[in-house]
């Protein structure tokens, strides 16, 4: 298997740095993008599209650099580093599309902040898994051990929901947080943590659910983990945008680049299988 943390020779990409708070509190007096006309060469033109570098900025570097143009498009990755910051962007029109969520997470953002952001279709799973240091299974899992999970909704359901498939814990239907949790017969300790730095957490607890956007950069790979998600996961990652551009003909080429079989074998070639391509 490759390198997981091998990339591609990466464009400089255009960096926009925002307030998460302030973007959602003007959400509802901003307005959408809408479709650009084609430029006169008759190509599609510039589609502005908001990801984490990893591995969401590899694909969409790879992809700029070897089927845009053919398709006639030109691809901007704008980079963040969180999962706070995009669906703002992407609402007040700073981006025409973002590759970093789920369906589940644009929903919940949806409901939270009055957006209408919609899926134009999966692209891939980044697989997630619990990592340990100290055991070598979840069945491990010792009385009281300390078990660290993502603080957003979504993944937080995520690592609670493979725990309860496991038999470990029992959990609520629709749980999303802590609370949820019916029943803890050996009495694990739980702490929430902000996605990005549960890497840095591996070595506090026993074990530890870390989602591949930040287990890829953090040098962490299936091979290390305890538990990784199955590709019959309801979270493959998805490519949003607005109602206005959902069927721009910039976006409608994008998604067809994106679940093409040359960047299909590119992920499972570059991730060994921590990247799940979305089946045809």
């Amino acid at each position: 298997m490759r390198n997981p943390l091998k990339r591609g020779a990466l464009r400089r990409p255009a960096l926009v740095t925002l307030v998460a708070g302030a973007a959602v509190v003007s959400l509802a007096a901003c307005s959408s993008a809408a479709p650009a006309a084609a430029p006169e060469d008759g190509t599609l033109g510039t589609i502005r599209v908001g990801a984490l570098p990893v591995p969401a900025g590899d694909m969409l570097t790879w992809v700029d650099e070897n089927l845009a143009a053919d398709a006639g498009l030109d691809i901007e990755w704008v980079e963040f580093t969180d999962y706070n910051t995009p669906n703002p962007a992407l609402t007040d029109g700073s981006t025409e599309a973002n590759l970093f969520q789920n369906t589940t997470f644009m929903e919940t953002y949806n409901s939270q902040a009055g957006g209408e952001l919609v899926s134009v279709g999966d692209v891939y799973l980044p697989a997630a898994a619990f990592y340990s240091e100290s055991i070598g299974s979840l069945d491990e899992l010792p009385e009281g051990a300390s078990i660290a999970v993502p603080n957003d909704p979504t993944n937080e359901a995520r690592a609670l929901e493979i725990l309860a498939a496991e038999g470990l814990i029992e959990i609520a239907e629709g749980t999303t947080n802590l609370d949820g949790i019916t029943s803890n017969p050996q009495n694990f300790q739980f702490t929430e943590v902000e996605n990005a730095t549960l890497p840095l957490a591996i070595p506090d607890n026993d074990a530890v659910f870390v989602t591949a956007s930040f287990a890829l950069p953090a040098g962490l790979t299936g091979e290390q983990a305890i538990l990784v998600e199955g590709d019959d996961s309801a979270y493959f990652n998805a490519l949003v945008t607005t109602p206005e551009l959902q069927d721009d003909p910039r976006v409608t080429a994008l998604y067809e680049l994106l679940t093409s079989d040359e960047l299909q074998d590119y992920m499972l070639e570059t991730w060994g299988g921590l990247i799940v391509p979305v089946a045809e």
